[in-house]
């Protein structure tokens, strides 16, 4: 099906939510995406931070087709192979580097925004329980998905106006104002069930939490009984180098919600919990239909016992210090920010980041790009991203920004 067809028909029976770009893609291969006019495109948002070990990665590709013709769905009443097997390999990359590794326990989920709702649930359950209210703090800019419950967590009120009255009880503070943190927790501190934090702001611009703020929230939530929840949705599954974002900081948090990157570019999501918080839920407490189903719980442990055979962690950090030393390169650069293969420049006001990114796909030498802003451009490439592939990318914005 050519582009042009496909337009006429998305249009017509295709909710309008969102913009896309005049492109469709029909294959792709590693860090390659071909359209339907067989152009060939660098890929560096990587399906927003999904494609962990490459488009259409052979050993993924077969595994899954191997599992289709075994058993696709059996529902959540009964036990799944490899589910178990999965939630050790969570439970050991939950620990990495813990001086006293714990038990972890994992429900699975669809989607990041299911995984931060389950993570709500649990936190306003464990509060319930412990005679505490129900409130969820997170941070000023933050994004953790489009659910009712998930946008009221998402504190931007630009993206809550239209779909108000939300669902109550969160509240906002400013990202890395310990002193800020602190007042809320004096002036509410029996009422917040929890902080939730993306140690890195993604669709804010991939902004880093600091250190000191990480461990603020740590110690806040230590000190008053609120638990500490991690969205690691974008940050995780090595995104970042460590198997999540939250162990650059030097803190363990009580519960973290992943997906993305976990099945590889199949839909998968997780939230695990630690110790004794991972009990809070009990039969009929929480659910899913679909959540860790025959072929998401296949596509994870492939995806994760590739990324673990091939060192690819060692790939991301390596590759991703290479990708912040060309982007302080370009012209018109004010800032580069991120970790891992999760990065972001920042422009200065001559650059139209959208106009951009649409440039970048016209190119002869197509770059699939990504920006937040006006003027912040995103970067999640594949996890097997290349120094030789992050040339290519840098040679032509250079020239497009010419």
């Amino acid at each position: 099906m050519t582009l042009e067809h496909e337009q006429q028909l998305e249009n017509e029976y295709v909710m309008p939510t969102f913009v896309r770009k005049p492109v469709e893609f029909v294959s792709g291969s590693g860090m390659e995406l071909v359209d339907d006019k067989g152009k060939t495109y660098l890929d560096f948002i990587g399906g927003i931070g999904v494609i962990a070990i490459g488009h259409c990665n052979p050993v993924l590709a077969d595994a899954l087709a191997e599992q289709a013709h075994k058993l696709m769905h059996v529902s959540n009443y009964y036990y799944v192979e490899g589910r178990g097997d999965l939630s050790k390999k969570l439970c050991d990359m939950l620990n990495h580097g813990a001086a006293e590794p714990e038990v972890w326990k994992t429900f699975y989920t669809n989607s990041g925004a299911e995984s931060n709702e389950c993570a709500v649930k649990i936190a306003r359950l464990h509060a319930k329980k412990n005679g505490r209210g129900g409130t969820i703090v997170t941070l000023e800019g933050s994004f953790h998905g489009r659910t009712l419950a998930t946008l009221a967590a998402t504190a931007q009120p630009a993206k809550q106006e239209a779909f108000q009255p939300l669902p109550a009880g969160f509240v906002a503070t400013p990202p890395n104002d310990v002193a800020a943190l602190e007042a809320l927790f004096e002036a509410q501190g029996t009422d917040i069930a929890a902080v939730l934090v993306e140690p890195i702001q993604g669709e804010g611009g991939v902004k880093p939490l600091t250190q000191e703020f990480m461990q603020a929230v740590r110690e806040q939530c230590t000190k008053h009984g609120a638990l500490m929840m991690c969205d690691e949705v974008q940050t995780g599954i090595y995104r970042c180098g460590t198997p999540y974002a939250f162990q650059k900081f030097g803190v363990v948090p009580d519960v973290v919600s992943m997906a993305k990157g976990i099945g590889g570019g199949m839909p998968m999501g997780a939230c695990a919990a630690r110790g004794e918080i991972a009990d809070t839920f009990s039969p009929g407490d929480h659910g899913t239909t679909f959540g860790g189903s025959c072929m998401a719980i296949t596509a994870a442990n492939t995806t994760l016992d590739y990324i673990q055979k091939h060192d690819i962690a060692a790939n991301v950090e390596e590759t991703g210090a290479y990708l912040r030393e060309q982007l302080a390169t370009l012209p018109h650069m004010k800032e580069v920010r991120g970790m891992g293969l999760m990065d972001a420049i920042e422009f200065d006001d001559t650059v139209d980041a959208p106009a951009l990114v649409l440039a970048a796909l016209e190119a002869d030498q197509g770059l699939v790009l990504n920006y937040t802003g006006p003027h912040t451009m995103r970067f999640l490439p594949p996890l097997v991203c290349t120094k030789a592939d992050v040339d290519v990318m840098i040679a032509q914005m250079k020239e497009l920004l010419g």
